[in-house]
């Protein structure tokens, strides 16, 4: 009886284990999709892990940062740039940039207002927009916002307007490295 109880315990848990990995792996993001090579994303904007200035905020000019990548592999063939607010109750979207070429290596600050490299394409954020929405938390607490850079095998066959998903999705297979910033912003200071 004893060895019975224990061989189904033990088949209920490897049960168990299987469909956790199962779930897990369905509900992925872009950046577990594959590891790659890591990149160096940097910003003269403001520095990593600190405060991101109000300029860049929807309290500021909410104009986007300046970004710098490097160290992207020669199978390189675009870049996709995905800002994000994981502290918000739902992982909100801030900016989504695409098919940014391979020689470009920077995307100048108040570039989402329309000076973005030839040939890239800004997807949809959280606020329905295309382009750039700044930090814009409710009070309390400092959000912090996620700068991921991705290099991509391939130029993404994506309309301008694409939601997260939708680029997360032609993403997949095709990331051959990515870095990553971080800033934090509190509403009513820096």
């Amino acid at each position: 009886m004893r060895t019975r109880l224990f061989l189904t315990l033990a088949i209920v848990f490897l049960v168990g284990l299987l469909a956790a990995d199962f779930v897990r792996q369905r509900h992925h993001s872009a950046k577990d999709v594959q590891a790659g090579e890591s990149m160096q994303l940097k910003s003269t904007s403001f520095l990593d892990s600190a405060g991101i200035p109000s300029r860049y905020t929807c309290d500021g000019a909410g104009v986007s940062p300046n970004l710098q990548w490097s160290g992207s592999p020669e199978s390189t063939r675009s870049f996709a740039l995905i800002m994000h607010d994981p502290d918000a109750p739902v992982d909100f979207t801030h900016w989504l940039v695409y098919n940014i070429p391979p020689e470009v290596h920077e995307l100048a600050e108040n570039a989402s207002a329309g000076a973005m490299p030839s040939g890239s394409a800004e997807g949809t954020n959280g606020f329905r927009k295309t382009g750039y929405g700044g930090p814009c938390p409710p009070g309390g607490k400092p959000h912090h916002y996620h700068f991921l850079i991705y290099a991509l095998d391939a130029k993404l066959d994506l309309p301008s307007g694409a939601t997260r998903q939708q680029l997360e999705s032609a993403m997949k297979g095709h990331i051959v490295a990515s870095g990553r910033i971080v800033g934090a912003y509190k509403r009513g200071g820096e």
